[in-house]
């Protein structure tokens, strides 16, 4: 998933840490250029030195080919704008807006922002519930959000087409419980192959869940 964070401070460092952690793609973009500088040295993603506001400094972050743009700036009316362009102007699938004074949780709403947010820790996690992909669709949550059970299709072109699942590195905390194929149920085992077009549900620890995507290439 390719991700364009504005704002470099803490809370923008931390999910673009975050982000690039679970294996996504993100683009910081960033006003002061000292800040910049710190960040390019303290993670390997690129950072772009311009006003997230802008359209040039957009298309500089490559907003083109996003999924989702994150306003996290410390000013609710540049993080709604930010969200606004990206999504009016570009097309952007997801925006989601930190906000500052919690009295604009509504207006950010009804001005086009997907999710905006006041608390801050949960914003990477929300973020990924969203977007991660559409091929996911998450069933039940257990034990308060420790584990979920999800369902995944396999796409048409998917690369391990035929693969055996005893022949998949999958995590080891995930467990296929169930494909779907052709309006047949299949209990699946070690021998039990993977096909385009299936729909698996899977057991897995929420954290996990990237990894499983990852290791299956669903991203």
């Amino acid at each position: 998933m390719k991700v364009i964070v504005v704002g470099g401070g803490k809370i923008g460092f931390y999910l673009a840490q975050t982000l690039l952690e679970h294996g996504h793609e993100p683009v910081l973009i960033e006003k002061d250029a000292q800040t910049c500088h710190r960040i390019a040295n303290s993670l390997d993603l690129p950072v772009i030195l311009g006003d997230g506001t802008v359209l040039d400094t957009l298309e500089s972050a490559g907003i083109r080919e996003c999924d989702a743009l994150i306003g996290v700036s410390g000013q609710d009316e540049c993080n709604l704008v930010s969200c606004q362009l990206a999504k009016r102007y570009f097309g952007v699938g997801r925006t989601v807006a930190k906000v500052n004074n919690p009295k604009n949780l509504s207006v950010m709403k009804q001005l086009g922002v997907d999710i905006p947010i006041s608390s801050t820790d949960n914003i990477a996690r929300l973020l990924e519930h969203e977007v991660d992909t559409a091929a996911i669709k998450q069933l039940m949550n257990l034990n308060r959000g420790e584990a979920s059970l999800s369902e995944l299709e396999l796409p048409k072109n998917f690369k391990f087409h035929g693969k055996m699942l005893s022949q998949l590195n999958l995590p080891v905390e995930s467990i296929v419980v169930s494909i779907f194929r052709d309006g047949s149920l299949i209990i699946p085992r070690g021998n039990t192959q993977l096909l385009s077009g299936d729909r698996m549900v899977v057991l897995c620890k929420s954290q996990t869940m990237h990894e499983l995507c990852r290791q299956l290439e669903l991203r």
